[in-house]
């Protein structure tokens, strides 16, 4: 699963890189075709995390992850055969369904199979993920020096040939015991009880929402730091670039040592104040950034780059760790599932929301910081409340280490 994440993110760093460029300068779409195209996709892949997660509690993980993935490679090669908008809107839902899917499954996989070091294997994951993201974009820009129509093809062919390695890969991974799904007989009882449903579990659901603004960080370094630089007067453009390979090498060196502020459920709530800070402390290094010289700007914007990309290391440990702990160990799919919500419709609301920073200026790069950092003091009281809950109500579920 190591060598999937790492294939996988290769071929996505290809993509991810020059996409926008890639529906600019070779099918022709309007910067309004561009962003339509990016919300409608992101909006349908919504639907990927709970759907993918509701169907792994039913049929075997390995079979269905197979199938998204074979899914994402037929969607990224559908895009290099026309250039006509409606039929690119629909390849690009359709991969990105995929993708929220696969998401939450491969989480799911590495949920059942890691037992009690989950939050380590969850670290050394984010890790390889990371450097294949690294790899894939230092490929793209070495493509992009060429700047033909056949470069972005071979790149766009790329991903899509990841997706049929992961694909390949995952058909040698065993599947994992889950306790969603066992082997009933005549002779046994007839279940006289639901399974869990997280739509009507109210503390999960609030839980998921709070997620949601706690992945903003996302949107900071995918449009944030590139927008905000390239519309200021001080900041170096090439910054934006160095500072996405600061992020990437941070993760990479600090991701599993922190881990160990997770590494229990007790644990993992804790690092929720630190977090605060950190996502405070980014939004007034943003807002700094415009008040001097080119110096001033690069050191602001530096410093920005790191606090948030320490909030996003202690946030993945920390969603990781609660999101399996408040789900029933019968219905982990769905539940995993509607946690991943929460990342994806981030995907549409995030651009939204570093634009209106943007747009406010230094004010409302601060607004941004605190609203998250608030945010996460909120969780941090709302998941106290909901672990003394499950505990109460819940007896253990240990995942199968066999």
């Amino acid at each position: 699963m190591l060598w999937i994440a790492l294939v996988d993110r290769t071929g996505s760093g290809l993509w991810a890189a020059v996409s926008v460029l890639y529906f600019t300068y070779v099918t022709g779409l309007s910067v309004a075709q561009v962003g339509t195209l990016a919300a409608v996709s992101g909006a349908i892949g919504i639907a990927g995390a709970p759907l993918g997660g509701r169907i792994a509690d039913r049929l075997p993980l390995t079979r269905v992850l197979i199938s998204l993935q074979i899914l994402r490679a037929l969607a990224s090669l559908a895009l290099l055969t026309t250039d006509n908008y409606a039929l690119l809107l629909a390849f690009s839902a359709a991969g990105s369904f995929g993708d929220r899917a696969a998401n939450v499954l491969t989480k799911l996989y590495a949920t059942r199979v890691s037992g009690p070091d989950r939050v380590r294997y969850q670290a050394v994951t984010r890790t390889v993920a990371n450097a294949g993201w690294a790899l894939g974009g230092l490929a793209a820009a070495a493509a992009l020096t060429i700047g033909t129509t056949t470069a972005y093809h071979w790149l766009l062919t790329g991903d899509a040939l990841s997706f049929v390695a992961a694909a390949l890969l995952t058909v040698r991974c065993a599947e994992p015991p889950s306790p969603a799904r066992t082997i009933a007989t005549s002779k046994d009882p007839a279940p006289t009880t639901r399974s869990a449903n997280p739509w009507r579990d109210r503390g999960y659901l609030a839980y998921v929402a709070t997620e949601t603004v706690l992945f903003l960080d996302d949107a900071v370094f995918k449009v944030g730091l590139p927008l905000w630089i390239a519309h200021s007067d001080q900041a170096p453009h090439g910054l934006a670039p160095l500072l996405m390979v600061l992020n990437n090498l941070m993760v990479v060196a600090l991701q599993v040592p922190l881990a160990r502020f997770g590494a229990t459920t007790a644990a993992a709530r804790s690092p929720l104040l630190p977090l605060s800070a950190a996502f405070a402390l980014g939004g007034v290094a943003m807002a700094l950034s415009a008040t001097g010289g080119a110096f001033t700007a690069t050191l602001f914007l530096t410093t920005s780059a790191v606090a948030f990309t320490v909030a996003e290391m202690l946030h993945a440990t920390v969603s990781w760790e609660l999101s399996v702990a408040l789900a029933p160990g019968t219905a982990q799919g769905a539940y995993l599932g509607v946690h991943g919500l929460a990342q994806s419709a981030q995907r549409s609301i995030g651009p939204l929301a570093v634009t209106a920073a943007i747009a406010t200026g230094p004010l409302g790069w601060t607004a941004f910081g605190a609203t998250i950092a608030v945010t996460c003091v909120f969780q941090h009281r709302l998941v106290r409340d909901q672990l003394s809950r499950t505990a109460l109500s819940v007896p253990p579920v240990t995942v199968s280490e066999h």
